[in-house]
């Protein structure tokens, strides 16, 4: 079934501007018989600011360039070393609602780290995962024809000092972790593979295509 299928395609190394667009565009053409599909990837350093964003929460942006984006929820980081999981689902045929939605993501991150031997929980008021109080994934989505883009952010091993520069969703002293802090000798792609897994797990797809080779430069 069609419902139980999703493709995954690992893109490498992707501008930010370009992946948004072609997020977009995806949603816009695809029809009813469409497959589902996950992009992995990770983007050069950027702050994007969602649909209700509020500029104060950008305190010192400096070099790094804020693209206000269509997604729910405020401002965070995207850098090297943060794996990206974009999720293009028809939601409407998955009979789900963007709680449910949110709650699977959530869960894929948390069995992800459980897996890394990494405790991490979620938060109800905060959406996101977090270990000891600290961020270490984030989730923001925008459903469009009753379909979701965007997706979620995982941190793996990266400079998080730009998370410094902002209130990260919103929220002041929040402090960001990453897997690299707990679990040495971790790779993008070898998180990115064990994430599809949890993903197709909690999502309810009983096959997933890889499309492509998955690497990272």
């Amino acid at each position: 079934m069609i419902a139980d299928t999703v493709n995954i395609r690992f893109l490498g190394k992707q501008d930010y501007l370009s992946c948004w667009q072609a997020m977009k565009e995806f949603t816009n053409q695809r029809l009813s018989e469409t497959i589902d599909e996950i992009w992995i990837l990770e983007h050069a350093p950027i702050f994007t600011q969602g649909q209700n964003g509020k500029p104060e929460h950008v305190l010192a942006a400096g070099d790094i360039p804020v693209l206000s984006i269509d997604r729910g929820g405020q401002v965070t980081y995207h850098g090297p070393g943060q794996l990206i999981a974009y999720t293009l689902i028809d939601v409407k045929r998955k009979k789900m609602n963007v709680r449910e939605l949110v709650t699977a993501i959530e869960n894929s991150m948390i069995q992800l780290l459980k897996a890394f031997k990494i405790e991490a929980t979620a938060k109800c008021e905060a959406p996101g995962v977090y270990v000891n109080n600290k961020k270490i994934g984030s989730v923001g989505l925008r459903i469009r024809r009753g379909c979701s883009y965007h997706g979620l952010a995982l941190n793996v091993e990266m400079d998080l000092e730009p998370f410094t520069r902002i209130n990260p969703c919103g929220y002041k002293a929040l402090e960001m972790t990453q897997i690299a802090d707990f679990k040495k000798q971790t790779s993008l792609a070898e998180t990115g593979l064990e994430l599809i897994e949890c993903l197709s797990a909690n999502l309810g797809y009983t096959k997933h295509n890889i499309l492509n080779k998955p690497f990272f430069e």
